[in-house]
């Protein structure tokens, strides 16, 4: 989970619809909507990377995110389907080598994991922090608002071996529901967010080639220059690829505390990326999100 964490190669995109970042839809046909499928299910046999990457014999390395197990370890997710709307626990583990659940995990960035949890649709975006109990299950209260298919990325480093390498693992989730998919928001340079604030992107994404991304924050219109530490850092970004959700994870270039939080990142192909910034200010973390179409330029 370092800066300017590199993803070098990608798997085949899925189509999908996308919808407006924390958008409600409202219903159609009521539905039970089902996991969409993700590329890369499954372990291959292949040597594990940082990041959740996978460097296979003859094949490039795979992006984080894009599949269940690798290096084997796994994801079981013991609550594979909520309702939307209605508040429920979202339980799973990470099973190691003889297939038992991992109790020893590396700290990074404060947290032994870090649980992110995407609609499909790129629509709903949520940072959870489960708590872990003595036998290796993991668990945290969620209420997601949208119904249709989601993805729970686990990103960790185990600690159970010597030299264990960061992972990032997925798993399908379904939420029930009237499920109504939106357009995916158009690229913009400004976000607005809750309480009166505003972040601003500035950068290029080209693919294949680490780029700088300056978001500045502001508040009714003034900078803030007191951003508050959120897990060990003032800014943390998640970028996701639309169609196949895969997962990029980066933390902050040197500097802070505000208004610019700097990032260093580098988008593993061509494509749409949505991405999620997560900064504290006032003692509330708050998410700005972007639509990013990597080539293209953002802003002076």
């Amino acid at each position: 989970m370092g800066t300017g964490l590199k993803i070098t190669a990608f798997a085949a995109a899925l189509a999908a619809t996308f919808g407006t970042a924390y958008g409600v839809g409202k219903g159609v046909d009521p539905i039970v909507a089902q996991p969409a499928g993700h590329a890369a299910h499954g372990e291959p046999t292949a040597k594990a990377g940082h990041g959740g990457h996978e460097e296979q014999d003859g094949a490039a390395e795979l992006p984080g995110g894009l599949q269940i197990a690798e290096g084997g370890y796994a994801l079981d997710l013991r609550t594979p389907r909520l309702e939307a709307g209605r508040a429920a626990e979202i339980r799973f583990a990470v099973t190691g080598h003889d297939g038992r659940p991992v109790t020893a995990f590396k700290s990074e960035h404060g947290k032994e994991l870090h649980l992110v949890v995407a609609s499909d649709d790129l629509a709903v975006y949520r940072h959870l922090h489960p708590v872990r109990a003595a036998d290796g299950t993991w668990s945290v209260p969620a209420e997601l608002p949208e119904a249709g298919g989601y993805r729970v990325f686990a990103d960790f480093t185990p600690g159970d071996t010597k030299d264990a390498k960061n992972l990032v693992l997925g798993a399908d989730l379904a939420v029930s529901g009237a499920y109504a998919p939106k357009e995916l928001p158009a690229p913009t340079a400004t976000a607005p967010v809750e309480d009166g604030y505003t972040v601003s992107l500035a950068g290029d994404l080209t693919p294949g080639r680490t780029a700088e991304l300056k978001l500045s924050v502001t508040k009714e219109g003034r900078p803030v220059t007191d951003l508050e530490p959120y897990l060990g850092a003032y800014g943390h970004l998640v970028a996701l690829r639309a169609g196949d959700l895969a997962y990029l994870h980066v933390h902050p270039n040197e500097g802070g505390p505000g208004p610019v939080v700097s990032f260093g990142a580098t988008v593993p192909s061509a494509g749409t990326y949505r991405l999620f910034l997560d900064f504290q200010h006032g003692g509330k973390v708050r998410t700005a999100g972007f639509t990013v179409a990597a080539g293209g330029h953002l802003a002076a």
